[in-house]
């Protein structure tokens, strides 16, 4: 034991790893975990290693017990001691209005690489404010001497002005040749782990278009660490910023980013939530838990805060993610209202938009946009009618002074129309058609053979649609002008795409209709495929005592025996209704009225009654009911 205690002795006398008291605690844990013989070593230790209870040195203050267990205490004084005071130069340079003073000061006092970072960044921040041009300027010889001195010792810049002046560097457009943006680049990269989360985020942010090899470097380094070190985010801007260079980050990174968003979004300003859902909406990045949690806390912002750029970009967001919210749509639309009259073509013809992709119509509001269009109409250009138009399309919208709104409008297409790129030109007399203001005219070119070549280029998907549009214009210029339409209008057109998916109401409705006909299967037709270009969901021919007749072999467009009607069944789903509305949308009332100059008796059979049905019984005679009714009514016009 002997042996022991002096190898012990020993080996802490030439230890320089323990303060004296650390010393001390590890031979008091000795003596008490190794008996009287272990206390009776640590008794001979020396001063340096030996505890306060064994030795105590003459004069030394005596430490309370608690203090090995409780935090000190600290005064003003304590905390405040080793912070640095501003120099002269800093003080200057703080007080500078105009960049020239930031360079008099610093060729007047100097200072040392830390301050001539400091110095250059406060001088860029002050050439852009004052609106000055940084590359005209840094051909002054005393930017030169800051950028010399912050090169010649680089290694002694703190942290945030390191990162503050290469972000300086980046703005003046500083050649990559060049040994003070070099030296500062290598610095950054050696020292990236040390760099708090907001000097990352700062990095990744400024840099993210960067195309230097260096400056990429930096950025990657900066995003992987970010990457690690996520859940030290702590601050909204911080997550704003990050999100908004989403492309540039890892798809992992994005999704913590989001999370990180959705527990400090209470702490969001309005703008941050502008900034965030404008970025998710360009990444399409759908977060419904997201999207929900700053749509709330956009409800509880006051009315100032609903800027029109605010409205205008949380409205496309909205229509990029195709994510709904009534009262955030309602708040915004009478916030929006009154200027109406003040604004610009763009922002009515950017926010009509984006609710009709919402399927969202508010009268009042869309009143005002004809309104304007009305007074303004010099001042749209042609491809700011033709969105204005098809957005009133889609929501079937139609102006209370239609007269005069759309007499405008012909005026301005008569001269344009023609001119159109040929998917334009397609959309917008398709939306006229919607609308009931086409005219032969608009519709004879687009059903010719040389306008349907056009149409042939682009995806299988682009295809079809069009196509199907180029039917449902052949049908207007066929029912509803009759007299102006010739033998050979629409035989250019192949036959019309046939509907490959059906959705489950479809084929819930298509089975029951073959129940409702029991044996005699030949008196109904279902999924059928009009000339038209509509889809029928089953196709029934009955007699004056609603009885089904076997016609199985009729076409849609053939005569029918005198006291024989067709009748037409149509699902009416959730995406054919406008939101939180019972309004069709414009593509479905115009089916209805082809249907119907067809001479098909429409039995709509909406999706919010159809589920209301439990039974098959039930499902039958509601079927039943719905065709009486329109064969009643069909009769008594």
């Amino acid at each position: 034991m002997l042996l022991f205690a002096q190898a012990l002795k020993s080996s802490l006398r030439q230890s320089c790893l323990f303060p004296q008291v650390e010393c001390g605690m590890v031979a008091t844990e000795l003596a008490s975990s190794h008996g009287p013989a272990t206390a009776a070593v640590a008794a001979h230790l020396p001063l340096a290693v030996a505890p306060p209870s064994v030795h105590r040195a003459q004069g030394w203050p005596r430490i309370p017990a608690r203090l090995m267990c409780e935090g000190k205490t600290f005064t003003k004084d304590d905390v405040f001691t080793n912070i640095p005071t501003f120099t002269e130069l800093e003080e200057l340079v703080e007080k500078a209005a105009v960049p020239e003073d930031i360079l008099l000061a610093w060729v007047e006092h100097r200072g040392n690489s830390n301050q001539a970072a400091y110095v250059l960044m406060k001088w860029t921040l002050l050439v852009l404010k004052t609106k000055g041009k940084l590359k005209d300027l840094r051909v002054d010889p005393r930017i030169h001497d800051l950028l010399d001195t912050v090169s010649q010792q680089v290694s002694s810049v703190w942290n945030s002005n390191l990162v503050s002046c290469l972000q300086a560097l980046w703005m003046m457009g500083i050649p990559a040749t060049d040994s003070t943006l070099t030296s500062v680049q290598t610095e950054v990269l050696w020292r990236v782990r040390r760099l708090t989360y907001k000097q990352l985020s700062y990095l990744a942010d400024w840099g993210a278009y960067r195309k230097g090899k260096q400056d990429e470097a930096i950025v990657n380094a900066a995003i992987k660490q970010l990457e690690l070190r996520w859940t030290e985010i702590a601050d909204a801007k911080t997550v704003c910023a990050l999100i908004a260079r989403g492309p540039r980050m890892p798809s992992s990174l994005m999704d913590r980013l989001e999370d990180k968003a959705l527990e400090l979004a209470e702490g969001f300003s309005a703008q941050d939530i502008r900034k965030v859902c404008v970025s998710l909406a360009t990444q399409s990045r759908r977060s419904v838990p997201l999207l929900r949690a700053l749509s709330y806390h956009l409800l509880q912002k006051p009315p100032y805060e609903f800027t029109t750029p605010l409205i205008m970009d949380m409205a496309f967001a909205y229509g990029k993610l195709n994510f709904n919210h009534t009262q955030v749509f309602q708040r915004m639309a009478s916030e929006l209202l009154p200027r109406v009259p003040e604004l610009i073509t763009a922002d009515v013809m950017r926010f009509s938009k984006s609710l009709a992709f919402l399927k969202w119509l508010n009268i009042p509001l869309f009143e005002a946009f004809a309104e304007h269009y009305t007074a303004n109409s010099r001042e749209y250009t042609i491809l700011q009618l033709c969105n204005l138009l098809m957005a009133f399309a889609r929501l079937n919208f139609q102006p209370s002074k239609e007269e005069v709104f759309f007499n405008k409008v012909h005026s301005a297409l008569e001269e344009s129309l023609s001119s159109l790129e040929p998917f334009l030109q397609t959309d917008v007399v398709w939306a006229l058609c919607v609308l009931q203001q086409s005219k032969p005219h608009y519709l004879i070119p687009l059903t010719q053979e040389s306008h349907v070549k056009k149409l042939s280029e682009g995806s299988a998907i682009r295809v079809e649609n069009y196509l199907l549009k180029l039917f449902h214009i052949a049908a207007t210029l066929h029912l509803e002008h009759p007299g102006c339409s010739d033998s050979d209008t629409g035989s250019s057109l192949p036959d019309p795409p046939v509907q490959a998916n059906i959705s489950p109401m479809q084929r819930i409705l298509r089975d029951t209709l073959q129940s409702l006909v029991g044996e005699r299967t030949n008196a109904i037709r279902t999924g059928v495929n009009t000339v038209y270009g509509w889809t029928v969901d089953g196709e029934l021919t009955v007699d004056s005592d609603n009885k089904p007749v076997d016609l199985s072999s009729a076409r849609g467009d053939e005569a029918l025996p005198v006291g024989v009607r067709r009748v037409a069944f149509l699902a009416l789903e959730f995406p054919n209704f406008c939101a939180k509305s019972k309004d069709l949308l414009g593509r479905f009332v115009m089916r209805k009225r082809h249907l119907q100059l067809a001479g098909y008796i429409i039995v709509e059979v909406p999706y919010y009654e159809w589920l209301e049905l439990k039974t098959d019984w039930q499902k039958l005679s509601y079927l039943k009911d719905k065709m009486g009714k329109a064969v009643a009514e069909d009769m008594a016009k």
